[in-house]
């Protein structure tokens, strides 16, 4: 058995190859069955998250993820979010690998975002805003970059620090990003907006949004969470990874549904109807997009086994 670190997968994983075998999992017969979700109470901290989330390919590959989301974490110098991957041979059950779980969940992430944003957001999108500047903001700036060409990138965050972090590591890669003080001006100006906060409350609003606007969700990861208002979620066009994690567990859907003004069945489709075309996604320029995003399982199984097979290369 082997093990792959984070500098490993960040050197195995590039983007157009990892974006591919996503594309390629969701159209296969992958088993995901629904993922085990555990609230942890944590003494004079905020309520921590454990998940386990398997998948297999039958005869091919196993895999399972266990990870933890301590919100709290930052206040004592961790990070908020930690996990462990285990792959297994899917004939024999043989441990193939462990590999770096949270550097696996930042890359799929990123990926499986970026190939939405490829079908969703119109193919002359060339302004985009990134909202946050935490461990995912790098990465899905450098996939959405790999799919689109961009002229702007905007990065917001609310420590002006961390976001002027984000942009010098942006430039250094060749990306045309800069700070942005004005959320809403930023957001006003931009084809492509993707959130990928903490947030509790909506950071993006509906009025900011203009006319073939694609908004993508990554953050607000429990039903408490939110990174959009009512008014977004019912005047878009609404993609998700899967219909079980957009139902129990993404936030601003799960709001925007209890307060009335949407419902799940406006759901236009999830990724394994855009894999397979069932449903062809953006239908026109005009229209605005969401893709709201919880993370499947299916998603960290193409990364494990695409790495796993380049190592062995």
């Amino acid at each position: 058995m082997i093990t792959i670190d984070d500098r490993a997968l960040v050197r195995m994983l590039d983007f157009p190859s990892l974006i591919d075998a996503i594309q390629v999992a969701f159209r296969s017969d992958s088993i995901v069955p629904e993922r085990h979700h555990h609230t942890i109470s944590v003494p004079e901290r905020l309520d921590a998250t454990l998940l386990l989330m398997p998948a297999w390919c039958s005869g091919q590959y196993v895999g399972i993820k266990t990870a933890t989301i301590f919100p709290s974490n930052a206040s004592v110098g961790l990070p908020s979010v930690m996990a462990t991957y285990l792959l297994l041979d899917g004939s024999t059950g043989s441990p193939l690998a462990t590999i770096d779980g949270k550097m696996l969940t930042v890359l799929r992430t990123a990926a499986t975002s970026a190939w939405a944003s490829h079908i969703l957001s119109r193919s002359d999108a060339t302004t985009m805003t990134m909202v946050g500047a935490g461990s995912l903001a790098i990465p899905l700036v450098t996939a959405h970059a790999s799919v689109r060409y961009f002229e702007r990138i905007h990065v917001w965050n609310r420590s002006t620090e961390n976001a002027e972090r984000v942009v010098q590591e942006l430039l250094e890669k060749g990306l045309p990003a800069s700070i942005s003080t004005d959320l809403e001006e930023s957001v006003r100006s931009s084809d492509i907006i993707s959130c990928a906060t903490l947030s509790r409350e909506p950071l993006i609003l509906g009025r900011w949004i203009r006319e073939g606007s694609h908004i993508d969700l990554v953050g607000a990861y429990t039903a408490e969470m939110r990174e959009s208002d009512d008014a977004l979620i019912a005047m878009s066009q609404v993609f998700v990874d899967s219909y079980a994690g957009a139902k129990s567990e993404a936030g601003d859907l799960v709001q925007a549904a209890a307060s009335g003004v949407w419902n799940f069945d406006s759901i236009k489709a999830d990724l394994k109807a855009l894999a397979t075309g069932q449903s062809n996604g953006r239908i026109s320029d005009s229209e605005i997009t969401v893709f709201k995003s919880v993370g499947s399982a299916i998603e960290d199984l193409a990364a494990a086994s695409l790495a796993f097979e380049k190592m062995q290369r």
